[in-house]
Order: structure tokens, then sequence, then C-alpha cells
């Protein structure tokens, strides 16, 4: 299956959704303090059992549905009320969760350049993958597409404020870990 976020073609937002893409409402989420202010972009990993893709467990702990028994790892994080704005699967599929304008809950205790509170102004993404197994080619046309789209929608984005989880988390997070190629990124990020 090919990415449902297409290079050639810039991605849409509409009401703060992207357009063309699977869609499953997060329950974890709420209002932002200022819709206005969307000015950090934030990129994790996750993959559920830790190491393994696929399945529909990710989907699951962003919407309160994970089976504590299902996995060992499982009913450590079952409890967790947690969530990001968009997931991108291996194959550079994308599934929304929480529209831009609402607050996902995704970087948890956070700073970024002195400001405390990350989820109040960012937007977060998840890649499915591990911080030390290399994101695929599909995952990297897809995150280009959606930054190059969310930068036009969002103009206080830029290529600055773009961040690891361990950026503004590094005594908690680590990813989206070695395995994540900045240089390959933003040398996709240059002008066409």
């Amino acid at each position: 299956m090919e990415s449902n976020i297409h290079p050639q073609s810039e991605p849409q937002i509409e009401s703060g959704w992207l357009a063309s893409v699977k869609r499953v409402e997060s329950p974890n989420a709420d209002c932002r303090t200022d819709e206005s202010d969307i000015s950090l972009l934030v990129i994790h990993n996750i993959s559920l059992p830790p190491g393994q893709f696929g399945g529909p467990h990710v989907e699951q702990l962003f919407t309160n549905r994970l089976n504590p028994t299902e996995h060992p790892y499982f009913a450590d994080i079952a409890h967790l009320k947690v969530s990001a704005h968009l997931l991108i699967d291996r194959l550079g599929q994308v599934t929304q969760f929480v529209p831009f304008h609402r607050r996902a809950w995704h970087a948890g205790v956070s700073e970024f350049e002195g400001r405390s509170a990350c989820n109040d102004y960012s937007i977060g993404i998840e890649l499915e993958g591990t911080d030390l197994l290399a994101y695929t080619e599909s995952q990297y046309q897809s995150l280009t597409a959606i930054t190059r789209c969310l930068m036009i929608h969002y103009p206080q984005l830029s290529k600055e404020r773009i961040v690891g989880h361990s950026d503004i988390a590094p005594q908690r997070k680590t990813d989206p870990g070695a395995a994540f190629d900045w240089a390959y990124f933003r040398s996709l990020m240059l002008p066409r």
C-alpha cells in the first residue's frame, strides 16, 4: 500500500484536519490556550509492543482502548491518557487523531527556548519506529509533505522550530532517536 500523502501534491488542511488521511478521533485532547499560537513541531517515535510494527495498538492507546492483558508491556501503559496529532506508519500511511487547532497530549513535561508546556503551542507527529531502527523512505516523504503544509498553514512554524521529543524533554525522552536522519529530513525540506 502506498502512502496516503502524495509528495507531488501538497496535503490540504480543512478545519484542522488533513484531507485524505485516516481520521480516528482521540478523547485525549483539549482546547489550546491560544489557537493562533501553533509555533512548534515535535517529532516522536512509537511502536507497540516495543520494536513491533503494524497492528492496532497505537490507535488503541490513543483512544483509551489498549487491553492491558494483551502484552506484558501494555499493563504499564494502558492507563495513560496520551495522543498525538498524527501517526505516520512504516508505509508512510497517516492517521490523524487530534485536529491541529486542539491540544494533543504528546509532549508531557517539556520546555523549548525557556517556554514550558509544549503541548500548548505544538503539533506532535509520531513516526512508527524505534530510536535505533532506520525510518523508511515513505515515512520521510510523508513527514516532509506534511511539514511543508503545516508551515504554510501555521506561519509561526519554521525549520528552526522542528524538534525531537528528546530536545524538549531531554531528561525523560530519547525519541526520535539516533535512527532519525535529521540531515536527510532537512535536505528534503529545501525548496524544490
